[in-house]
């Protein structure tokens, strides 16, 4: 085997054009890691943000190879590694952010940063999978427990954590109310799950509410888009429900959650692997979604595939935000 590899990398932060194919060395496993064979990864909006250099907190060095998602096939295991063999097929979160991430020949990562893939998924689709995956299960998971017959608003239900999301709060027995801007998006929230979709750009909170919530609003409001959606999933939830969300930058009015005594969940999927800490959660939690993909609860939507070298068209229709579910990077 040759000792280098093609990685797509940046050196500053900028626009898109910023990635440059590059030739660097194959990293080697250390003890606790395995180092996999890429196949696919995806795009997020995490990704875009850290190229950006709106998160320069998350960047890895530079000359930094970005992207969290990954799915491909171990090649080499570190000495301490027993979950794993070389030829399994896995797909994982193992960087991107703090450290070097996905977007090359190969990759490692700490050992409980990936998991089997799904069978019942092409390999390279499993890379659409883990940031929104993890995200929306910790969301309805780790920050809330949903209930059968519970009433869950979901907002950008056609997106990259929203379809997931209404996928996993049908599986768990919810009644889901799903918002997209365009037809084509609530078409997807039905096809995948919704049971009601609301058109939000031309309905206000209190005619939603009144429409689709039985009581005083939703029991859990789940926001994958946060920012000034926070104010509107306030005012969407019942007195004493939960609003699960990945707000993350912006100033927000809290005195709603005080007035209504609300819970608030705050999801960053990442922190284990900015980290270097509590990884297992992240193998744990990819193993029960490969397991729900496999018994047909949870299937993901590729809007388009890129190759990893058109990765700057890839994150450009990623900004624009003219899609729907994943942007799949495939390695070829």
């Amino acid at each position: 085997m040759t000792s280098e590899m093609t990685a797509y990398t940046i050196e500053e932060y900028g626009n898109p054009d910023v990635f440059t194919e590059t030739t660097v060395e194959i990293p080697d496993p250390e003890p606790d890691e395995i180092r996999i064979e890429t196949v696919a990864s995806s795009v997020n909006p995490v990704d875009y943000k850290i190229r950006r250099g709106d998160l320069p907190d998350f960047s890895p060095d530079f000359p930094a190879i970005l992207h969290c998602d990954v799915a491909g096939i171990v090649d080499s295991v570190g000495a301490n590694v027993e979950r794993f063999e070389e030829g399994d097929e896995v797909y994982g979160m193992p960087g991107g952010a703090g450290q070097q991430g996905t977007l090359a020949d190969y990759v490692t990562g700490h050992v409980d940063t990936f998991a089997h893939a799904p069978e019942t998924l092409p390999l390279e689709e499993a890379a659409s999978l883990p940031v929104v995956a993890l995200t929306a299960w910790e969301m309805l998971v780790d920050k809330t427990t949903v209930d059968i017959d519970d009433e869950v608003l979901v907002y950008g239900a056609s997106g990259g954590v929203g379809h997931i999301g209404v996928q996993l709060a049908r599986w768990f027995g919810a009644n889901v109310t799903a918002t997209g801007s365009s037809e084509e998006k609530r078409a997807l929230a039905t096809e995948i799950g919704a049971d009601v979709t609301v058109d939000y750009t031309t309905t206000d909170v209190e005619a939603y509410v009144n429409d689709h919530a039985s009581e005083d609003g939703f029991d859990i409001v789940f926001d994958p888009i946060g920012d000034d959606h926070l104010q509107t999933a306030f005012q969407a939830v019942r007195p004493f429900g939960t609003v699960v969300t990945t707000e993350s930058s912006s100033t927000q009015d809290l005195s709603a959650m005080h007035a209504n005594s609300l819970e608030l969940g705050v999801v960053l999927v990442i922190l284990p692997v900015l980290l270097g800490k509590h990884q297992s959660r992240i193998g744990e939690e990819l193993e029960t979604i490969a397991a729900l993909v496999d018994d047909g609860a949870i299937e993901p939507h590729i809007d388009e595939r890129f190759t990893f070298e058109e990765v700057a068209a890839a994150h450009r229709l990623g900004e624009m935000g003219d899609f729907t579910g994943k942007l799949l990077l495939v390695n070829e």
